[in-house]
């Protein structure tokens, strides 16, 4: 099977024959491709080129007719493989519109899910699924995501009214709320959104997609993307391609959810499954850093059946690619489905251990280890821990391993401003956003109030090599005033707090920072170097 510059190419059953690559579908839907062909659950999917980003976004007819077309045919295709149909009312398809550049960007482009609903297919998602709270849940969702992403026009008012919702209800949280106050939940932030945007989201699901589909596109040009490459040396990439997938529901209940799984630990480098996992939720509030999720332990001990599906199927990506491996899943009731697989983000000490065990387990050779950790400044490589002793006020999640210790900044500007002073800085955030991006390449290291390892942002944050606590529960971070409190000790802009990415640990004050070198790694990197020169 071939394809032209601008057609669509299918995955999943009937689909494309021939290999699906990164530089033309993404590296997304390369590995999407490859994990079906693993034999691994992946919802069926089409994907619309990276060739088409530049000319999307230039607004060229000939390249908007062709997204257009090819939008039309995939969405045939999906409604051939599953058996339903977008916007039908009674067995209606919903899909996911996502980004893909050649090379993984983590949580710099655009998603939006549960595409296709609206007041007539809601009610058909209902008679298909016999469960209203999916259902309303799945709407509201997608008026939020819609508006922020494709309206470009964030709007706090909608995380106000879930607020006022969950307080009116006596609900600790948005997953407490019943279908009812879901459905009147959902009333309110669609009333909000067509006041915000000047016009209600658009019923009709093609005019959706069509619109998702170039979102999607146009958050290449966003400035943390440009900023994310600038950074990563990426500047030469065409564009970014579109995937669109059909919908698996993580947030269909108890035995439902979503989840990112390492296949090792890529903060510190140990053999195990590293995992992120929170039910009855959607792929984007464990990644968006919004919610803090549970670990492996808790998938274990509440899935045991999906927890041990979850590791075999780690390991066999891990053999297959050769890498520790980034996995994305969804659980819908009961059933595992696989949504994206990359090579890791890791910290340069993890790259240093996953180098030297992959060749021990024959994995790989001497001589593409040393490539792997070509980038990485081996002569000032440490582990680095705190040389004094202190008293912690709190504790948080670790997502990335190290020390920092430095002075207090509640935004990514003032990081900016603090650090050209020159002296190490700390973000310290409610939640830990991408948008921050800029803040996280000065600072030493990042405080949260709420998140989880797995967040888009954490990832990043690890592979910068910057300490990074996420989930303090005790934080409480009022950045229009420039002011926290931690564990009820007031903080302010500039005052000095130390991190312990080993322990999770916070203190009040600045500490002794001390490096300790992996030696026994290092000797054996040293020796296999003069053998490949």
């Amino acid at each position: 099977m071939t394809h032209s510059n601008f057609e669509p190419i299918f995955i999943g059953p009937d689909g494309s024959d021939t290999e699906v690559t990164a530089k033309t579908a993404g590296s997304k839907a390369a590995m999407l491709w490859r994990m079906g062909r693993l034999g691994l659950a992946v919802p069926p999917a089409f994907v619309m080129p990276s060739s088409l980003c530049a000319p999307v976004n230039s607004g060229a007819d000939s390249a908007l007719d062709a997204l257009d077309q090819g939008l039309r045919n995939g969405i045939a295709y999906l409604e051939k493989v599953t058996g339903r149909r977008f916007g039908d009312g009674r067995q209606p398809l919903l899909v996911s519109v996502r980004s893909g550049a050649e090379r993984s960007m983590p949580g710099m482009l655009q998603t939006i899910l549960d595409v296709g609903l609206n007041h007539e297919m809601v009610h058909g998602l209902i008679r298909l699924t016999g469960n209203p709270r999916l259902a309303w849940d799945s709407f509201r969702r997608f008026v939020q995501n819609y508006s922020e992403v494709v309206g470009e026009t964030p709007l706090p008012e909608l995380d106000q009214r879930l607020s006022d919702m969950m307080r009116d209800e006596g609900t600790a949280s948005e997953a407490e709320l019943d279908c009812e106050a879901l459905e009147r939940l959902t009333r309110d932030f669609r009333d909000l959104a067509a006041q915000a945007l000047g016009a209600p989201i658009p019923e009709d699901p093609m005019k959706q997609l069509a619109a998702a589909a170039r979102a999607v596109y146009r958050s290449w040009e966003s400035p943390k993307a440009r900023e994310y490459r600038r950074l990563n040396g990426l500047e030469s990439l065409q564009g970014t391609a579109v995937t669109v997938q059909a919908m698996v529901f993580g947030n269909a209940g108890g035995q439902s959810g979503a989840g990112v799984a390492f296949s090792r630990n890529p903060a510190t480098g140990a053999n195990g499954l590293y995992v992120d996992f929170l039910f009855d939720a959607q792929g984007e509030d464990v990644v968006s850093g919004r919610r803090t999720p549970g670990d492996a332990t808790l998938l274990k001990a509440c899935l045991p059946a999906i927890a041990e599906e979850l590791a075999i199927a780690a390991d066999k990506l891990e053999k297959e690619f050769r890498d520790v491996q980034d996995i994305e899943f969804t659980v819908e009731e009961g059933k595992l489905y696989f949504l994206q697989t990359r090579p890791a983000k890791r910290t340069p000490l993890a790259a240093v251990r996953f180098a030297v065990a992959f060749v021990h387990e024959g994995l790989i050779d001497q001589s593409t280890a040393v490539a792997r950790l070509a980038e990485i400044d081996l002569d000032h490589l440490g582990k680095l821990r705190f040389g004094d002793s202190a008293t912690a006020v709190a504790t948080a999640i670790s997502a990335s391993p190290g020390v920092a210790s430095g002075r207090v900044a509640f935004e990514s500007a003032r990081v900016k401003v603090l650090a050209a002073q020159g002296e190490p800085v700390i973000l310290v955030r409610p939640e830990v956003s991408t948008d921050d991006i800029a803040g996280f390449a000065l600072a030493a290291g990042i405080l949260t109030a709420i998140g989880g390892r797995t967040a888009h942002a954490a990832v990043v944050a690890r592979q910068m090599g910057k300490t990074c606590l996420v989930g303090c529960r005790v934080l409480w971070v009022d950045a229009a005033l420039r002011e926290a409190r931690l564990a009820g000790k007031v903080i302010v802009e500039g005052d000095w707090i130390s991190l312990d990415g080993a322990t999770g640990e916070i203190f009040l004050g600045r500490r002794e920072i001390i490096s300790e070198r992996p030696a026994a790694e290092l000797t054996e990197i040293a020796k296999w170097q003069p053998q490949l020169l």
